[in-house]
């Protein structure tokens, strides 16, 4: 008998006041995007998108759980999207449009609590990466340029995921075990906010070649939770970046042996 594949858990985006031309009117969406979802197909595993479940949902705790979505789920990544809200790690925006999504950050939260609760690892994305630092404690940037004007431009709004520039993996990281005989590689860049103070038990992986910022964490526990701070999703078209495949390959390995274990 074949294994049965892999089920993921991609957490979703979440639109709050859709534009009417949409036909959803003071409805909240909940979607994934496309190149993400393909990104995991594509490496053999199934596809599942988590909805939101809170205590004033709907659907009621008591009729479903988060615990009880993670447990017929193998692994958890963690699309990006809006910002971490400063709230999350105690800080107040500095400017308004800076407020981001404290809804979603919570819905992530307590999915990324409860899959490694529950032995089973976690993958973030851009905004993933930057809630997971905040999940385990730290803090970010809430605008590199503001913060740290030294810094090269991490995000531009005409280029989008064409603005590209080159990471460099630490010597001793699970990013420089990947990529054997590889110092590091060239990623694309759509963020405006990044990793401050470092979140407790996790460690660096990657930076910026040029200015130093954060581009790849990692927790040092003895479970699976990894953010990356560009878009591997996106990497597929451009044969000059970082091929994304070691990275997925090496969650979706953990994810099995994981499951394996607990059986």
């Amino acid at each position: 008998m074949l294994p049965r594949a892999l089920k993921i858990g991609l957490s979703a985006r979440l639109m709050h006041n859709p534009p009417r031309e949409l036909g959803f009117r003071n409805k909240t969406l909940q979607y994934l995007e496309q190149s993400i979802a393909h990104w995991i197909m594509a490496h053999g595993a199934l596809v599942m998108m988590i909805p939101t479940i809170s205590s004033n949902a709907e659907v009621s705790r008591r009729g479903i759980s988060v615990r009880s979505y993670v447990r017929e789920l193998d692994g958890l990544v963690l699309q990006g999207g809006a910002d971490v809200s400063p709230r999350s790690y105690g800080k107040e925006p500095m400017r308004a449009e800076w407020a981001g999504d404290i809804v979603r950050d919570r819905y992530e939260m307590d999915l990324i609590h409860e899959f490694m609760a529950q032995g089973k690892p976690v993958l973030g994305i851009c905004r993933g990466a930057q809630l997971l630092n905040v999940a385990f404690g730290g803090t970010l940037y809430q605008d590199i340029p503001t913060l740290r004007p030294e810094a090269i431009p991490h995000v531009d709004a005409e280029l989008y995921d064409q603005l590209q520039h080159e990471i460099e993996f630490e010597s001793d990281s699970r990013l420089a075990e990947l990529y054997p005989g590889q110092f590091g590689g060239r990623v694309n860049s759509i963020h405006h906010q990044a990793v401050d103070r470092l979140g407790g038990d996790l460690v660096i992986d990657a930076r910026s070649r040029e200015d130093g910022i954060v581009e790849a964490i990692r927790w040092r526990g003895s479970g699976y939770a990894m953010g990356l701070q560009w878009h591997p999703e996106f990497h597929s078209a451009d044969e000059r970046l970082l091929d994304g495949s070691p990275i997925m390959l090496d969650f979706l390995e953990t994810a099995a042996r994981m499951r394996d274990a607990s059986a």
